[in-house]
């Protein structure tokens, strides 16, 4: 019976003294290259040496009495802290490789020990390749995305004018090297509506903030809907109708001011037809302003002769009128009369009459 009593309090004594040991945190994942602590702490006065094992291996030795005691390693140190009630240091590792993955253990000889985990990853790069594209409204861009060099492999995903874009909407396809680091590439189709920043990020647990690549697509023109597809081949009738259009009036232009300039005679070609006009006015008094039917000539036709004569009066300097008598009064001349013969014009009744030919 004294027996069965002093095994019960040989071992809630050992659960108190395992209750008084703390390893934190338990399990911690890093970058690679980055710095990896963990505090061990106990309220146990009796320790002596703490004992710092990385994968089973023994990295550091500390001494209640000494302190850090000097290690091989380099790469290992420890801390005292402050912030803990009783004895605490903290292990620090300061530059993790991939070999440094796996337990971490703190023991405390003759005592106690607690194991925690570490995890280590690596950070690789992310590329959307090709530049800045340019598209239509309503036409499908294709973007292409890579993340290598990344362990574990990394998660990846697609962000259009940084909103999410749906998982189902793009594939993932990774491959391992031999280092164990893994590439995943990743394409996506954006149907361009309107201008849009288009981005890729990848990430690990590890990283704070994922890394992110981006291009731009730029929307330079609008495409005609479906629904209107007939405006398409009406518009280019229309541009073409107007290209040929404009030639045909600058052409027709041409023409008519090239013939009014050779039916629009010159100062001298009026004086001269004046001159004739007055000429033949001799005859048309000679014949009393009769017209001869039998006379036909090769100057001008009567078109141009009234085009002229209105050009004529419009010049005052070479339009001139003749005062023609209505009636003409001669006397017979007797052979034996000693002078000329007398004309009697009556003034009176005289009209301004305009000269003109009749051919």
């Amino acid at each position: 019976m004294d027996l069965f009593y002093l095994l019960v309090l040989l071992l809630s004594f050992t659960i108190q003294v395992r209750g008084q040991m703390k390893l934190s945190p338990e399990i911690l994942t890093v970058l690679r290259g980055e710095e990896a602590r963990f505090a061990c702490s106990t309220s146990n006065t009796q320790w002596t040496v703490m004992l710092w094992l990385l994968n089973g291996t023994a990295v550091l030795t500390i001494s209640k009495e000494f302190g850090v005691l000097p290690s091989i390693n380099p790469n290992v140190t420890a801390e005292t802290s402050l912030v803990s009630h009783g004895d605490s240091w903290v292990f620090v590792l300061k530059s993790t490789e991939r070999r440094d993955q796996g337990p971490v253990t703190c023991d405390l000889q003759g005592i106690d020990r607690k194991t925690a985990s570490l995890f280590v990853q690596e950070k690789g790069s992310v590329k959307v390749f090709g530049d800045n594209k340019l598209a239509f409204q309503g036409q499908s861009v294709l973007f292409e995305c890579q993340a290598a060099g990344w362990y574990p492999q990394p998660a990846l995903q697609w962000q259009v004018n940084d909103k999410k874009v749906n998982q189902g909407e793009y594939n993932i396809s990774s491959e391992e090297s031999g280092k164990s680091l893994f590439t995943v590439t990743s394409n996506l189709s954006v149907r361009a509506v309107k201008s849009s920043h288009v981005a890729c990020l990848a990430s690990v647990s590890a990283l704070a903030t994922p890394l992110r690549s981006s291009v731009r697509l730029t929307v330079v023109a609008e495409v005609v809907q479906e629904e209107d597809d007939c405006t398409a081949p009406l518009a280019v009738t229309a541009s073409l109708s107007a290209l040929l259009l404009l030639p045909l009036l600058c052409v027709c232009t041409v023409l008519w001011l090239r013939q009014r300039r050779q039916a629009k005679p010159s100062p001298r070609e009026a004086i001269r037809f004046d001159q004739s006009v007055s000429g033949r006015s001799s005859v048309a008094e000679a014949t009393g302003g009769k017209v001869n039917l039998g006379y036909s000539g090769e100057g001008p036709t009567d078109a141009v002769i009234n085009e002229l004569i209105m050009e004529t009066r419009r010049q005052e300097d070479f339009v001139g009128f003749h005062k023609v008598p209505d009636v003409v009064y001669s006397s017979s001349v007797s052979p034996h009369s000693e002078g000329p013969p007398q004309v009697c014009l009556s003034e009176e009744n005289s009209k301004n009459v305009r000269r003109i030919t009749t051919v």
